[in-house]
């Protein structure tokens, strides 16, 4: 199950060694890791990442799950990212992007005050006690949350809400007087404007999930390949 996971520590130190756990249990083929960070929280709010793996591995960090979360982290003003990933998230990141829910950040927000650190990471796993035993003999509090497509059914209910709402429009227009026309025609221009910037936002969302989701494929795959390898040279 893909999961995000969230690990909170005191110091930064342990963040990295968490993060050495993580590589570990990923050779170990007990978990897949597909992007992980290295997160600061700043004394203004905002979460600067300190170290993040190849923010080309399933595209630049401003697009992907992960890097959404970390801007959700960094509050209100956005998160910014600093010399390792090269460029920031601003106040436009949102909870449907990163595809989990907002009690989830809220709930990391708390732990994770100022002048503390996480581990950050979109990861594959079959069972939490792996990662939890790790992460706990380090002494974090771990958060983690599968990954959701509500936020579709969400936005298609939303769509749907102010496509009828035009459909009521267009019938009173058709209906109204000389006098209400033009006012009933600026609103339904406007609500087709709505409708339409949602759609081509959604779009957009989409083609960067496909994205993701086809270079997790190829995560999966050279993982594959490597353990045949490694089952061939032994066979031998």
């Amino acid at each position: 199950m893909d999961r995000m996971l969230v690990v909170v520590f005191e110091a930064e130190s342990k963040a990295w060694e968490a993060k050495k756990a993580l590589h570990e249990l990923d050779r170990e083929d007990v978990i897949v890791v597909y992007d992980q960070a290295v997160v600061a929280r700043n004394s203004d709010g905002t979460a600067t990442v300190r170290q993040i793996d190849d923010p080309g591995l399933t595209g630049t960090l401003a697009g992907t799950t992960l890097g959404a979360l970390i801007g959700l982290l960094g509050g209100p003003v956005g998160a910014a990212l600093g010399a390792a990933a090269g460029f920031a998230i601003g106040g436009t990141v949102d909870v449907d992007r990163a595809r989990i829910c907002e009690d989830f950040v809220e709930d990391v927000r708390q732990k994770m005050t100022p002048g503390k650190f996480a581990l950050v990471a979109e990861i594959q796993e079959d069972t939490t006690t792996p990662v939890d035993v790790r992460m706990e003999a380090l002494d974090g509090t771990v958060f983690r949350r599968s990954l959701s497509e509500v936020k579709h059914k969400v936005h298609d209910e939303n769509v749907a809400a102010m496509k009828a709402d035009l459909a009521q429009m267009k019938a009173e227009h058709a209906a109204a007087h000389a006098d209400r026309k033009a006012k009933l025609q600026e609103k339904i221009n406007q609500l087709d404007s709505k409708i339409q910037a949602q759609l081509e936002k959604f779009k957009q969302r989409r083609k960067a999930a496909e994205a993701q989701a086809k270079a997790k494929v190829e995560v999966l795959k050279a993982k594959a390949a490597a353990l045949k390898a490694k089952a061939t040279e032994a066979h031998n």
